[in-house]
């Protein structure tokens, strides 16, 4: 426990040699190599999950990962919590922080993170949230260059709505020196704050309507539902 702790929020926040630091040591661990001689680096600590929206690889990835390294997860549920019965955000931060080494959260709302962070005295990561996914484009990165080889200077198309993934991709372009191409409809448009910033960073991002456009000479091309997870039904229409 610490009084400034290190979060993982957002791809953005982190350095680039951290980012590459982190792929590296996921693809040794993947390896089932040892870090620093030790197989289990985690053997110890405990990992907090709090899912206010459902996953099933969220879940899976965070749990069996903890496990494999040594550590140990708790899970925990709105209808396990007293958030929302009382019981403030920073409550649950300020109390969590006394029991586990680190916390995850999958939440609608960035909010709710932005505010866990704030108060938590333990690294907070961000699990999903409907601003960014900065684990899932790690794990997308790594999968990348497993086949691919290395991701800087190669060009990744994105067809889907302008959502929280699009976010990530467009940091994960600034962060690791890709060339980053968007097809979204007008009305689901990616990001402008996102774009705005990496291209400030040196990145090249390309914003079209046109599918056929942005995946002309793609290294790889992502795609997602026009309908992100948890829209309502007039947002779907």
């Amino acid at each position: 426990m610490t009084s400034n702790p290190r979060h993982f929020l957002e791809l953005k926040d982190v350095a680039s040699s951290e980012l590459r630091r982190i792929i590296d040591m996921g693809a040794l661990f993947k390896r089932g190599e040892k870090l620093n001689g030790a197989a289990q680096p985690l053997a110890g600590r405990a990992l907090a999950m709090i899912f206010e929206k459902p996953s099933t690889r969220t879940r899976v990835s965070f749990e069996i990962a903890m496990k494999q390294l040594g550590g140990s997860v708790v899970v925990l549920t709105p209808n396990e919590m007293q958030i929302g019965r009382g019981e403030t955000i920073a409550d649950t931060a300020r109390v969590l922080s006394r029991y586990v080494d680190a916390i995850m959260m999958r939440t609608t709302e960035n909010d709710k993170l932005a505010e866990l962070a704030s108060f938590a005295e333990v690294p907070v990561i961000n699990g999903l949230t409907d601003h960014s996914h900065p684990c899932q484009l790690m794990a997308d990165i790594m999968t990348f260059e497993e086949h691919r080889g290395d991701i800087g200077g190669r060009r990744i198309a994105w067809c889907g709505d302008g959502n929280n993934m699009t976010r990530s991709w467009i940091e994960a372009a600034a962060r690791f020196g890709f060339e980053m191409r968007l097809a979204c409809p007008p009305e689901l448009a990616p990001p402008q704050d996102a774009i705005d910033w990496a291209m400030d960073q040196g990145a090249t991002i390309v914003s079209t309507a046109d599918p056929d456009e942005a995946v002309d000479g793609a290294d790889c091309v992502v795609t997602d539902t026009w309908v992100s997870m948890g829209d309502t039904e007039a947002d779907k229409r």
